[in-house]
């Protein structure tokens, strides 16, 4: 298995990073970046308001207050919270499950030229499958309870962890190792102080992106097969034509990304700060 070219993380997460800009001014300009932010989801609302009965039919579009009524109806009533927990739940597991599992493997295999040559093309082969696809044995192997949801989530996730350490790991400079081990560092010490620190950008990134993955997998488990979560909530609302509900779905799992996508953010700093901000 050959590692990607240096410089970089792989898979999913080269286009998510892609969006990350280093920040070039002080508070001021994060000020005025949070108030541009606003405007634009302010501007993109009062759109969506206009739009909807006026040049679109709200069969297909809803609107925002009747997006914000059903939501308000659902929390209300305690379906919201308990859909949210349900698959959030389902998210982190999975997200544990995939992280630990791909991070295992892919420094194992980023460690030895022979294991990463004997299991390439298997790895290859479950990588190139369409992961929507395993769904139905998914669901035949663990049930429609949650599990199936846990396995679609780590799945995903696995893959993601697992070629970004396998990446960073590769990605050691060999003349820091012939150092260390000149200087009489063991292979403890090696990996301790040369090997993880190289790669912990590459994992950490792997880590960043997988999170909303994580989340998708979940969802989309819920939506095959399943009674509970945001899933089963757009699913049931697609199915009565209620676009509102399906709409109100989907904020919720945005607004979830977002948060996460933030928190990742703030985690990524605090650990890799001899990077400086991102």
């Amino acid at each position: 298995m050959s590692a990607p070219p240096a410089g970089g993380p792989v898979a999913g997460a080269e286009s998510a990073e892609a969006l990350a800009v280093p920040a070039t001014g002080g508070g001021a300009n994060d000020l005025a970046i949070r108030a541009g932010q606003c405007g634009i989801g302010i501007a993109l609302l009062l759109a969506w308001h206009f739009a909807s009965g006026r040049l679109i039919d709200p069969f297909y579009i809803s609107a925002p207050l009747a997006v914000a009524s059903k939501l308000w109806t659902w929390a209300a009533d305690g379906t919201l919270w308990l859909a949210f927990s349900y698959t959030f739940q389902a998210m982190i597991l999975g997200f544990v499950v995939g992280s630990l599992a791909g991070f295992a493997v892919g420094f194992a295999l980023g460690r030895s030229d022979v294991l990463a040559r004997l299991f390439d093309p298997y790895i290859t082969a479950i990588y190139c499958m369409p992961k929507i696809a395993l769904a139905p044995l998914l669901i035949l192997w663990f049930g429609i309870g949650i599990e199936s949801k846990v396995a679609m989530a780590a799945l995903i996730v696995f893959f993601l962890v697992f070629l970004n350490t396998f990446s960073g790991v590769r990605d050691v400079n060999p003349l820091y190792l012939q150092v260390t081990a000149i200087m009489g560092a063991s292979p403890l010490q090696q990996l301790r102080h040369v090997v993880f620190p190289s790669a912990a950008a590459w994992v950490l990134t792997g880590l960043k992106v997988s999170v909303p993955y994580a989340l998708i997998g979940a969802v989309v488990g819920e939506l095959i097969s399943s009674n509970r979560g945001i899933g089963f909530l757009i699913g049931q609302a697609s199915g009565l034509f209620d676009t509102a509900g399906v709409f109100a779905g989907l904020a919720v799992l945005a607004v979830t990304g977002i948060v996460l996508n933030a928190g990742l953010k703030k985690l990524e700093n605090r650990l890799l700060r001899w990077r400086g901000q991102r």
